[in-house]
C-alpha cells in the first residue's frame, strides 16, 4: 500500500479544511530560496511567507502531527530529499490557484519518483466546475460581469439576504462609500504583532541570504530600511487581526474606503489580506464575522456590504477570471501601451506628492490599500503609457500580498485596463479625482487644477491625451460618454497644449528608466 503525504504550500496554510483536516496523514512542506530570487521581493514579503510557513509547522508538530519540513535551494532539491527518505511516497495537494502550476508539480514530483493527487482548492467560497456551471459554458465564453456573479453569490451563501431580497433592498452601496473623513477622525491604531523568535530568525535569515530582499542591481537597495514587521503570521495573531477589524474599524469602513489621507496608511481598511492570502484565515470565517457584527451590534450596512463584496464578489472573481484567462492575461495589452516602468516605482523619487506618499508607504510596508492602488499607482501608469505586464511585475515584487492569480487580474484587467475581461472601462481619471479624495494635493508641487504648464499636476495632460489617443477605442463605450462630452469642450489649440504637455511627460519618463525586472513572477508551486 502507498504511504501518503499531504504536501502543503506556502499559501495554503490552513488546519481548517483540506487535506490536513480530513486526514492524519504526515505533511510535507518544502521551503525553496529559489523562490525569493525571481523578483526583487520586498523584504516582508520574504519574512511573511518564511515565517508563516515555519509557525504553521510547529503548530502542526505541537498538536502531534508529522511534519517533513524540507529547506532547498529549490522545489527539486526538496522533493529529491523527501522521496529519498519516502520511496514512491503519494502525495496529496489542494489545487494550486496559480496558472499551470498543479502540471508543473506533478511532472516535478513524478521526476523524483512520487505521485500527486491534486483535490479541490477549499480555500474559496466557489469552485471552478461551480462558476463554469453558472456561466453554461466549457469556459471558453466571454466571462460575465462581477456584478453578477456578486449577486449570484450573495443569493446561493445567503449573506446579507433577507429571503430572496438583498438586506436593505439594494445588492450594492458603492455610492455611499466616498466620504472624506472629517478632520478630526481619529482612526483606530492598527493592530501590531510583535515578532517572536521564529519571526526575528526568518527575518535575519532573510537579511542575509537574500541581501534584505532584494536582487542585484540595477534593483539592488530599493527596499532599503523597510519599517517593522508588522503581518499576521500565525493563526492566532490572524484571529487577532480579524477581531480587531470587525471590532474596531468595520462601522467606518464603508464611509471612507475609497479616501487617502497622507498621515493615516490603513484607515479603516482590514488589512487581511495578508492572512486571507496565505490560507491563516478562510473567506467564510471572515465574511461571518462581519455579518454577524451586523446582525448583533447593527452596524452601518453599507460598511459591512462594501467589505462583503471585496471578499465575496470581488477576491472570488478575480480567481475566476484570473484561471479563465491565462495564461493570454499575463503579457495582455489591449491598448497597446508597451512602455516601461519609471524608476521612481522602485525609488519613491517623485515630486508628485500622491505617488511619493504612496511609494514611501509600498517600500515601508509593501503595502498601500486599494484605492492607492487602483487610483494612483495603476491610473498613473495607464496614463502614461506603461506595458501592463511590467506594473504587474512590481505589484509582485513590492506587495506582502501579491499572489498571481490575484494580482495579475487585478492590475493587468481592472488597474491598467491591458484586457476588458474584468472591467467593461478604463479606471483613470485627471487630479480632480486624486484632490477630491485625497489630501495630497494641499501641499504638492504641482497644481492640481492646471493642465499644461510646468507646475501643472501631470495626472491632467497625462488624462486628457489618454482620452484623445484612445478615443477611436473607447468614445464607443457607454460608461465614457461623459468624460469625452468635456473632451469635446476643448477647442485645438487647448488639445495641442494638452498633447504637447503629455508629450513632454511621457520623454521624461522614458528618461527616468524603464526598470523592468525580467525574472518570472512569484509562485510557490513551481
Amino acid at each position: 500500500m502507498v504511504a501518503v503525504t499531504v504536501l502543503v504550500l506556502g499559501d495554503q496554510l490552513t488546519r481548517q479544511v483540506g487535506p490536513v483536516a480530513e486526514r492524519d496523514d504526515p505533511v510535507l512542506m518544502v521551503e525553496a530560496a529559489e523562490f525569493a530570487r525571481k523578483l526583487p521581493y520586498h523584504p516582508h514579503k520574504l519574512v511573511a511567507v518564511f515565517g508563516a510557513m515555519r509557525h504553521y509547522r510547529d503548530a502542526l508538530r505541537a498538536g502531534g502531527r508529522t511534519v517533513y519540513y524540507r529547506r532547498a535551494e529549490t522545489f527539486r532539491e526538496g522533493f529529491e530529499a523527501h522521496f529519498a527518505a519516502r520511496p514512491g511516497d503519494g502525495l496529496v495537494v489542494m489545487a494550486p490557484p496559480s496558472h499551470g502550476a498543479a502540471d508543473r508539480l506533478r511532472t516535478l514530483v513524478e521526476d523524483c519518483g512520487g505521485t500527486l493527487d491534486v483535490v479541490e482548492n477549499d480555500l474559496f467560497l466557489s469552485t471552478p466546475a461551480e462558476f463554469d456551471e453558472w456561466t453554461g459554458d466549457d469556459g471558453d465564453a466571454e466571462l460575465p460581469r462581477q456584478e453578477a456573479f456578486y449577486r449570484w453569490m450573495r443569493r446561493r451563501t445567503g449573506y446579507l439576504m433577507d429571503g430572496d431580497e438583498p438586506a436593505g433592498g439594494e445588492w450594492n452601496y458603492d455610492e455611499a462609500n466616498r466620504e472624506t473623513p472629517p478632520t478630526d477622525d481619529d482612526p483606530p491604531d492598527p493592530p501590531t504583532f510583535e515578532p517572536d523568535e521564529t519571526t526575528r530568525e526568518v527575518r535575519r535569515w532573510v537579511e542575509e541570504t537574500f541581501d534584505g530582499g532584494y536582487a542585484d542591481p540595477p534593483y539592488g537597495g530599493e527596499w532599503a530600511d523597510p519599517g517593522p514587521f508588522r503581518w499576521p503570521v500565525t493563526r492566532e495573531g490572524a484571529g487577532r487581526a480579524l477581531a480587531t477589524f470587525v471590532d474596531e474599524r468595520l462601522p467606518a469602513f464603508g464611509d471612507y474606503q475609497d479616501a487617502m489621507l497622507g498621515e493615516e496608511w490603513a484607515l479603516h481598511h482590514s488589512l487581511l489580506s495578508v492572512p486571507l492570502n496565505l490560507g491563516l484565515l478562510h473567506p467564510r470565517e471572515v465574511i461571518e464575522a462581519a455579518v454577524t457584527a451586523y446582525r448583533e451590534r447593527d452596524l452601518p450596512l453599507n460598511s459591512v456590504e462594501g467589505f462583503v463584496r471585496q471578499v465575496l464578489g470581488w477576491r472570488e472573481f478575480m480567481r475566476h477570471a484570473y484561471r479563465r484567462e491565462m495564461p493570454g492575461m499575463a503579457t495582455a495589452d489591449q491598448l497597446d501601451a508597451g512602455g516601461g516602468l519609471p524608476d521612481f516605482y522602485w525609488t519613491g523619487e517623485t515630486d508628485m506628492a500622491c505617488l511619493s506618499d504612496v511609494l514611501a508607504g509600498v517600500r515601508t510596508r509593501g503595502y498601500s490599500h486599494h484605492i492607492e492602488r487602483l487610483m494612483i499607482l495603476s491610473n498613473f501608469a495607464t496614463l502614461a503609457g506603461v506595458e501592463p505586464a511590467a506594473l504587474d511585475r512590481w505589484f509582485h515584487a513590492a506587495y506582502v500580498d501579491a499572489f498571481d492569480w490575484v494580482t495579475t487580474p487585478n492590475v493587468v484587467g481592472m488597474g491598467t485596463f491591458g484586457t476588458d475581461a474584468v472591467s467593461t472601462k478604463p479606471y483613470v481619471s485627471s487630479a480632480n479625482y486624486v484632490d477630491r479624495m485625497s489630501d495630497y494635493c494641499g501641499g504638492c508641487a504641482y497644481d492640481p487644477d492646471a493642465t499644461t504648464g510646468e507646475q501643472a499636476c501631470p495626472f491632467n495632460a497625462l488624462y486628457w491625451d489618454f482620452l484623445d489617443r484612445h478615443e477611436e477605442r473607447l468614445r464607443s463605450n457607454h460608461r465614457m460618454g461623459l468624460v469625452y462630452s468635456h473632451l469635446d469642450r476643448k477647442d485645438d489649440e487647448e488639445l495641442a497644449a494638452i498633447r504637447e504637455r503629455a508629450a513632454t511627460l511621457r520623454e521624461r519618463l522614458r528618461a527616468d528608466g524603464s526598470a523592468r525586472p525580467e525574472t518570472g513572477l512569484d509562485t510557490f508551486e513551481s
